[in-house]
């Protein structure tokens, strides 16, 4: 017989969650939930991610547990995840990456200018959804990492995606993700969204911040427009190296029309590396990885503009 957790301390630690003589254990339930409650069993569950956040103590390894089911959580204020070493996890099937079912919503009823931000240090979110479906005819943002050090890993960050007429799709400032603090891992997770068609010159995700990862990750998106780009690297600052590991680049474009010209935007004169390990694949971009690929570096095969590019077999 296996051996089983006694506690839900006992099963974080099992999942790898640090925990301390101090860390406490929060359960939101959006769906049964109540602010009024506890918190502190399954029976007595809160209705709301800031409310478990407010009563958290930074540097305790406190853990909010969100429990997973029909109903998202839908903040009526933005959630700045400001709590050094305080984890958020997702209890719910382990999909790697996209369409869990805890999900924190902004919608069209909010209209958050930034939906969820992790400016805390030190921080473990897993298995959850991050959608930005807000309407205004303003710049969308889904979630902001300005924080370091942390993980995030089998998340969904899905930005821009209300298909209203004058939504954050139209808008050049958009995006799913950006990240700004440095030495972030991002493991297993989707960055971007592939049902809205975007018409601007906006990105999925923007990294302004130096020695970040990605590993085995998606970076999505949906787009026919010039100009329009998966991944910016901001080189406005030193980023040392950016590295991304085994990650799968995807432009969808209907009927299989011209797509995006190339994956990566890179702008900025600071020292950068954008590094690419392992099985990296690009599809759905027509000419090369990056529209400057002076600093772009891969061990493919052929270590050109086209390197890593997905093409069709021959017959």
């Amino acid at each position: 017989m296996g051996l089983y957790p006694k506690s839900l301390n006992e099963y974080l630690t099992l999942t790898g969650i640090p925990r301390g003589p101090y860390s406490r254990v929060f359960i939101v339930d959006p769906q049964h939930g109540d602010d009024d409650n506890t918190g502190m069993t399954f029976q007595a569950p809160l209705k709301t991610v800031a409310e478990a956040l407010s009563r958290c103590v930074t540097n305790h390894n406190d853990c909010v547990v969100m429990v997973g089911g029909p109903t998202a959580d839908y903040p009526t204020a933005a959630i700045d995840w400001n709590l050094d070493y305080t984890h958020l996890i997702g209890l719910s099937a382990d999909l790697p990456g996209m369409g869990q079912r805890c999900r924190i919503v902004n919608d069209a009823d909010n209209d958050l200018a930034t939906l969820f931000t992790l400016s805390g240090d030190g921080c473990i979110i897993k298995n959850v959804q991050f959608f930005d479906g807000k309407d205004e005819a303003e710049d969308g943002a889904c979630v902001l990492v300005s924080g370091d050090r942390n993980l995030l890993q089998n998340c969904y960050v899905a930005g821009m995606g209300n298909a209203t007429a004058l939504g954050p799709f139209h808008r050049a400032g958009s995006y799913s993700l950006k990240v700004t603090g440095s030495e972030n891992t991002f493991q297993d997770c989707t960055i971007g969204l592939d049902t809205i068609v975007r018409d601007a010159a906006n990105h999925e995700l923007i990294v302004n911040g130096p020695r970040n990862r990605f590993k085995r990750c998606d970076i999505r998106s949906n787009s026919v427009t010039a100009g329009k780009f998966l991944v910016k690297i901001d080189a406005s600052v030193d980023l040392r190296d950016i590295q991304f590991e085994d990650c799968l680049f995807f432009n969808y474009s209907e009927n299989w029309a011209t797509g995006i010209t190339d994956a990566f935007n890179v702008s900025g004169g600071n020292t950068h590396f954008v590094i690419l390990t392992g099985k990296c694949l690009f599809v759905g971009v027509g000419l090369g990885v990056a529209n400057t690929v002076t600093h772009v570096y891969g061990a493919g095969a052929a270590p050109n503009a086209g390197m890593f590019i997905g093409t069709n077999p021959t017959t």
